[in-house]
């Protein structure tokens, strides 16, 4: 690893769901502790940084993305002095920690609202976002985003469940607030923040309808140039640059709200966020197959845009609110070279990669009926959409009883896959998927060009592979990858390749197996 190394350019950033990774107390509940008992497992990893989803007081409307109090540990998930010794824990081993900040809207149970809605005249009022009579904008779970307050007799605005009010970032005090949230978290060690839609902070001050399109439902049916994106959102993250900027190496990646890769772009720089999210591989569908024409045409798409911007860009694959890329791709449930696939593309692709936990054993989503639904959108809309529980499940830890997450029956039900597809399982299996992304996450600490280098890419390889190189001067790295169903041979540039990671049984350099992924040096 060079001394120039970069935590949050050229390491790779490990997301956790914390009520789903490990649970301490045998509550059903993942928790800090339980995320502490498993760093020694994320360093053998070896991953650079964890990303937390949020861990702070929430009555779970939105399961963590109601926040009712910014500055505390919920009691479930521990306490604030088991957040000091998760960082002290994490550091000495050189693992940095990215927090979640949730502030385009509250709990409506938190402090701030209650005070809101007391009364029109309340000092806290103007902290959210009142009007007389709502406009046309739709929340994105669904229905209108106003409700009636009937003490006050005003509706206020939520962008997503009514129990999560939207702030009022145009007012100094609430501006401050939050930012006085950062300086908490920063003082108490955190390196770093992913913000939730963070480019819906602001809306328009005259609050105008937005224009009508065609869509399949009612947030959809709409132009949403009004209620996101809005100019005042620039110099704000000027002024949180600043502050970051104050301590040594802290980062900010901003989840962009409806992102492409010409927005995502927009925001980040020397003097705003160090980057965004812009998902350009997580759309995969009937209408946008995955096979290497597909992937190649997204890689094309944000290269040009990323790199004509200077803008260092993000790889992601799953979250929390995607369905899990081994549950997209993979053609079957043993099946797990398209998880190869995926997991090489993250980790060899020019950006930053993050990890969403368990994609390291190919995790599925789960199964749920609908009344064992938990997920806000999920009920609203079920059965065309069945929500995010299914990416959210526990943990597969071992064969043990319930996966070695808990002594006690989880939040939500384990993938019956787990006897055989975990963690312990996958570490006695030379050619499982997690010895895989590991010997992968280890060349990439050793190969300065599958961190900085640039990517070109193989032309005249046949429709089923996927094939280029990262250079910097000195060294060589190609990636190759066969979507297809057959053996698939193709010329390798000039050079002596040699063969130092492969999915499946190895072949001769320039030849691929069915579904196989192959990383050679010169």
């Amino acid at each position: 690893m060079t001394d120039d190394f970069l935590w949050w350019q050229d390491g790779v950033i490990y997301q956790i769901y914390p009520r789903s990774f490990a649970d301490s107390d045998g509550d059903g509940l993942g928790d800090l502790p339980g995320i502490m008992a498993r760093l020694d497992y994320l360093q053998e990893l070896g991953v650079d940084a964890i990303w937390l989803s949020p861990f702070y007081p929430t009555p779970d409307k939105d399961f963590g993305y109601d926040i009712s109090d910014y500055q505390d540990v919920d009691p479930r998930f521990g306490s604030l002095a088991d957040f000091d010794r998760l960082v002290e824990e994490a550091h000495r081993r050189g693992i940095r920690l990215i927090l979640d900040m949730v502030l385009n809207h509250t709990s409506d149970q938190h402090a701030w609202f209650q005070e809101a809605r007391r009364s029109r005249d309340d000092a806290r009022r103007d902290w959210y976002i009142w009007r007389d009579q709502p406009n046309n904008w739709q929340a994105a779970f669904g229905g209108p985003a106003w409700t009636l307050d009937p003490l006050t007799g005003q509706y206020y605005l939520h962008s997503f469940t009514k129990e999560q009010p939207d702030l009022n970032w145009r007012n100094p005090l609430v501006r401050q607030a939050l930012l006085d949230v950062f300086r908490f978290w920063l003082e108490r060690g955190a390196d770093g923040f992913r913000l939730d839609v963070f480019n819906a902070y602001f809306k328009h001050p005259h609050l105008p309808d937005n224009p009508r399109k065609l869509g399949l439902r009612g947030f959809d049916r709409q132009h949403h140039i009004y209620d996101m994106d809005q100019p005042e959102m620039m110099p704000l993250l000027n002024e949180l640059r600043h502050l970051l900027d104050t301590y040594p190496e802290r980062y900010a990646v901003g989840e962009t709200y409806m992102a492409t890769p010409q927005k995502t772009v927009s925001y980040c720089g020397p003097d705003k966020l160090h980057a965004a999210f812009s998902f350009d591989f997580t759309s995969s569908n009937l209408l946008y197959p995955w096979n290497a024409v597909w992937v190649r045409q997204k890689i094309e798409g944000r290269e040009d845009v990323f790199g004509a911007a200077g803008i260092w860009p993000t790889t992601v694959m799953s979250n929390h609110d995607l369905p899990r890329a081994a549950s997209r791709y993979s053609r079957g449930a043993g099946d797990d070279a398209q998880a190869h696939m995926a997991m090489a593309l993250l980790l060899t692709l020019r950006g930053t990669p993050f990890i969403y936990y368990g994609e390291e054993i190919g995790m599925r989503d789960i199964a749920l009926k609908r009344s064992e639904i938990l997920d806000p959108p999920g009920k609203k809309f079920w059965p065309f959409y069945k929500g995010r529980d299914g990416c959210r499940a526990p943990m597969q830890w071992d064969a043990s009883a319930q996966a070695g997450f808990s002594t006690v029956q989880p939040w939500l039900p384990l993938h019956p896959d787990y006897p055989l597809r975990n963690v312990e399982a996958q570490r006695a299996d030379p050619g499982s998927l997690f010895n895989f992304t590991k010997k992968l996450l280890a060349l990439r600490k050793e190969m300065p060009a599958l961190r900085r280098g640039d990517l070109v890419f193989l032309e005249d390889t046949p429709p089923s592979v996927l094939a280029y190189r990262r250079e910097t001067a000195g060294e060589e790295v190609l990636v190759a990858i066969n979507f297809g169903h057959s053996p698939a041979s193709f010329r390798l540039p000039d050079g002596k390749w040699e063969v130092v990671l492969a999915s499946g049984t190895p072949e001769p350099p320039g030849s691929l197996g069915p579904g196989q992924v192959c990383v050679m040096t010169n």
